[in-house]
């Protein structure tokens, strides 16, 4: 079995897409997978499972989220060495260091064309920094996320795909409890 780690998009945001998190480790329990564990309350997973492509773990939960849960989200998943490789790519090392609250690292449903970086980049109307590779963005907020203008619908409309951002304690809790599931 492979170990993944899951992202689900916009849950317990106040009365927004809620979901307890033992709701959520019972629905991949009943999906098959094993040794599901959750971190945080924002909808962060870390399971194994035979599933063969990301793709096909992330439209598994998403239809049973809806189905049993009445939850329509999106799933965003990484296999354990791909998330290795988004911590082993951070382009801000210097920031994960010193600020890792204010160092996002947005997972990507698809890989955005270059002119739609571009676009993002161009987008940027404070001192955010944004760098992308592959399926995940990079992206630094040092005056803050909160009061950014550089915001989840802006970046989805630029990038013109669906994400969701963990800052950079969370993405490495996760892979470290990705370590302790294998």
């Amino acid at each position: 079995m492979t170990t993944y780690i899951g992202l689900l998009r916009a849950v317990n945001l106040g009365a927004h897409n809620k979901i307890g998190m033992s709701e959520l480790r019972d629905l991949l329990t009943g999906l098959g997978m094993g040794n599901v564990q959750t971190l945080l309350q924002s909808g962060n997973v870390v399971f194994q499972s035979d599933v063969r492509t990301t793709s096909e773990a992330e439209r598994l939960i998403e239809i049973a989220a809806a189905q049993r849960l009445r939850l329509v989200t999106d799933v965003l998943v990484r296999s354990a060495k791909e998330w290795k490789g988004i911590i082993a790519d951070n382009p801000f090392p210097k920031e994960a260091k010193q600020d890792p609250s204010h160092l996002l690292a947005v997972a990507l449903k698809d890989v955005p064309t270059r002119s739609k970086i571009e676009a993002l980049q161009g987008a940027i109307t404070g001192r955010e920094i944004v760098s992308v590779h592959g399926r995940c963005a990079y992206i630094v907020y040092p005056d803050g996320i909160g009061r950014s203008r550089l915001t989840s619908a802006l970046i989805e409309k630029r990038l013109a795909t669906r994400g969701t951002g963990r800052n950079w304690n969370t993405v490495l809790k996760l892979s470290a409890l990705a370590d302790a599931t294998r």
